[in-house]
């Protein structure tokens, strides 16, 4: 376990996972995937393309990325915060339409990719969702969400496709 009066960037407090969205910052030009109808059941997807921009904030013990959706009309934000005591991250989102902060999911990075865990809505309902990020590289990576109502059976109801800028 890391000591946490070391500097950030100490081989020892990087390896505890706070360095783990470190893939993700600069620009990137993102390919969208969405269901147009979510937990009912259709393969109905839209295409749309997004511009991200990520930055690490509080001495990487955070970091902000801000999506553009030109052809949709709205923003999107997401604000990641590491927790050194529990050893992974807490993810809010946000957008432009609401200006409400949703509910966080929390998770870390393993095997190459970073599973996320919490509660949200979907039509009024609650639902378990989590995200995955997957297919990290230099120049690209993944993002998917999946929405379940129950635990047991999830639909995946947007990807994101990143393409370093």
């Amino acid at each position: 376990m890391s000591n946490p009066a070391q500097a950030p960037g100490d081989v020892a407090s990087v390896a505890d996972g706070r360095a783990d969205f470190d893939f993700l910052m600069g620009r990137w030009n993102v390919r969208h995937r969405r269901l147009r109808t979510m937990l009912a059941g259709t393969n109905d997807w839209y295409e749309f393309p997004g511009t991200c921009v990520a930055q690490p904030m509080l001495n990487g013990m955070g970091n902000v990325e801000e999506h553009d959706f030109p052809t949709q009309g709205f923003k999107g934000m997401a604000v990641r915060l590491f927790d050194p005591a529990r050893r992974h991250w807490a993810i809010y989102w946000a957008n432009s339409l609401t200006g409400i902060l949703f509910p966080p999911v929390f998770g870390r990075f393993e095997n190459e990719e970073g599973r996320f865990y919490g509660e949200d809505t979907c039509n009024g309902q609650p639902v378990e969702v989590t995200y995955l990020w997957s297919r990290i590289t230099n120049s690209s990576c993944r993002w998917e969400q999946a929405f379940s109502p129950n635990g047991r059976h999830w639909e995946t109801n947007w990807i994101m496709e990143f393409h370093r800028a």
